[in-house]
């Protein structure tokens, strides 16, 4: 059989250089091409590769439209991983939503410029970021629920913007995967202040750096059906990979012998609304299509071990151990390592306290009264069962196959949502041809059925990436939305966050 030709993005980090691997092993079935930014860090983490049979590096910039034209021409399958993410894309949301938009705009104009664009396939990888916070009782979810990226989220807004090209291209092939946190083994490179930004009850499904490769891999072979495509699905490891950020946080600093979280950290360091995450109903799902669900929070503990460098292995040895949980000790890893994140920079929640910041306290904390009423202590943290859980209605008869779906569902939908679907018909079943919309602030637009039903997009001219973040006033007139705000928000709030919120902090510091 012909080889086919793979395009995968990202392989310089986390998840596109571990699809990379996996794909090197299937060199028998697929050649490989990836298009890498050549800067001095990029070239000295593809050097390994560079004389790997099999494998094309195309060194140049997504957001160049020949260079992405250069990489999809002669490809059967495009792997879209590559992203600007959080913190740096907080930092540049311009730069973010040039990369994060601007490359999925290329690719999809590279592959409608091809002889048989019907014959190519895309997989993009969007972002749990997208739906924002989720916490109990409404901490498991699942496609086609509302989107709420996190105040200041630039990056989940840029996701959100990206998968709605893919999801309107009108391109035979493409899906969109919901990436949930990478658990990668050197867990040491994620400590940052954004950590402080997560709630400790935040539900956290992860997804190994091993298995997100996998599922690229897997997503290129011919065992996938014709029905995997036009999707959304949500990327997790299953039920076996499911706990709170506590309880990671409790299960890796054990293992690495820093501590528990309680003697390194104060409880009022970490926010209490405002991040991402949550369980996932509907993760088994997607791992019934491309079977990549092989590590939960054990293996992922255990990969982290295996991964850390000599002086952690040292720590682990029994009378180290034994020094290591010294109070003094205790309180070196405190003063030097955590509590610089928590307050030195200005992505730091305690900066934020310190320097009476009443938009970022707003955000993170509700009001400086409600950060003030955090317990100084670690032993009334809820820990439910986290089992049961509410189920966000999505506004239509979801019982209904998707060829009975007509028009007055998309009705229903459209009300439940604040808005109106003006077209005067449908054909029954058709879900991908673009129907005319209005929300309720008068907004025309046009959208798929799909994207509305099973995407759980909506107007593109409300999307905090355009209007800003005005979400008090948005969940008085969008039901939908109101099931994901008002469980960890008052009808008493009424903040508006214009999209460039973020760089007036900045400056203004």
């Amino acid at each position: 059989m012909k080889k086919k030709t793979v395009f995968i993005t990202g392989t310089t980090g986390s998840m596109g250089s571990a699809g990379l691997k996996i794909l090197l092993e299937r060199r028998d079935r697929f050649n490989i091409v990836t298009l890498v930014r050549p800067s001095e860090k990029n070239r000295k983490i593809m050097r390994p590769y560079a004389t790997e049979t099999g494998l094309r590096i195309v060194w140049g910039d997504l957001t160049n439209y020949e260079d992405v034209l250069a990489c999809v021409t002669g490809a059967d399958i495009v792997l879209h991983p590559a992203a600007m993410i959080a913190p740096e894309a907080d930092h540049d949301p311009v730069l973010a939503r040039k990369i994060n938009v601007g490359s999925i705009e290329n690719i999809v104009r590279a592959i409608k410029a091809q002889p048989d664009p019907d014959s190519i396939k895309l997989v993009n990888i969007g972002s749990v970021a997208m739906t924002g916070d989720r916490l109990y009782p409404i901490h498991v979810g699942r496609t086609g629920d509302p989107f709420k990226p996190s105040i200041y989220d630039a990056y989940a807004c840029s996701k959100i913007d990206a998968e709605r090209v893919v999801a309107e291209s009108q391109l035979k092939y493409w899906v969109s995967l919901r990436q949930t946190f990478v658990a990668i083994p050197d867990t040491l490179a994620l400590m940052d202040p954004i950590m402080f930004h997560q709630p400790l009850d935040t539900c956290i499904e992860l997804c190994t750096q091993h298995d997100a490769g996998l599922l690229l891999a897997n997503a290129c072979e011919d065992s996938v059906p014709e029905e995997f495509w036009r999707r959304f699905y949500n990327i997790g490891g299953g039920p076996n990979a499911r706990l709170t950020f506590l309880a990671l946080m409790e299960r890796v600093y054990g293992a690495l012998g820093l501590g528990a979280p309680a003697m390194l950290t104060d409880r009022n360091w970490f926010a209490l609304r405002n991040f991402h995450c949550h369980w996932f109903e509907d993760s088994g799902t997607l791992n019934e299509y491309l079977h990549f669900q092989t590590m939960g929070v054990d293996d992922y503990v255990a990969s982290v071990l295996d991964g850390s460098p000599w002086f952690v292995t040292l720590a682990n040895k029994p009378v180290m151990r034994t020094i290591m949980q010294l109070r003094p000790v205790q309180r070196l890893i405190r003063k030097f390592l955590m509590q610089p994140l928590a307050f030195a920079s200005r992505d730091s929640t305690m900066y934020w306290v310190r320097n009476n910041l009443p938009d970022r306290i707003s955000a993170f904390f509700k009001d400086k009264q409600s950060w003030q009423a955090i317990p100084t202590t670690w032993d009334d943290i809820r820990r439910p069962s986290y089992q049961h859980y509410r189920r966000l209605d999505h506004g239509y008869d979801e019982s209904l196959p998707e060829s009975e779906l007509n028009w007055p569902q998309l009705q229903k939908a459209a009300r439940f949502r604040g808005g109106q679907c003006m077209a005067a018909s449908m054909q029954v079943g058709d879900l991908f041809a673009p129907l005319d919309w209005q929300c309720w602030r008068g907004h025309a637009f046009s959208m798929s059925p799909n994207a509305v039903l099973k995407g759980g997009h909506w107007c593109p001219h409300c999307a905090p990436s355009i209007h800003g973040w005005d979400y008090d006033q948005e969940a008085m007139y969008n039901p939908f939305f109101a099931q994901v705000w008002y469980p960890n928000h008052d009808v008493t709030e009424a903040h508006y966050y214009p999209p460039d919120c973020y760089l007036d902090v900045v400056e203004a510091q």
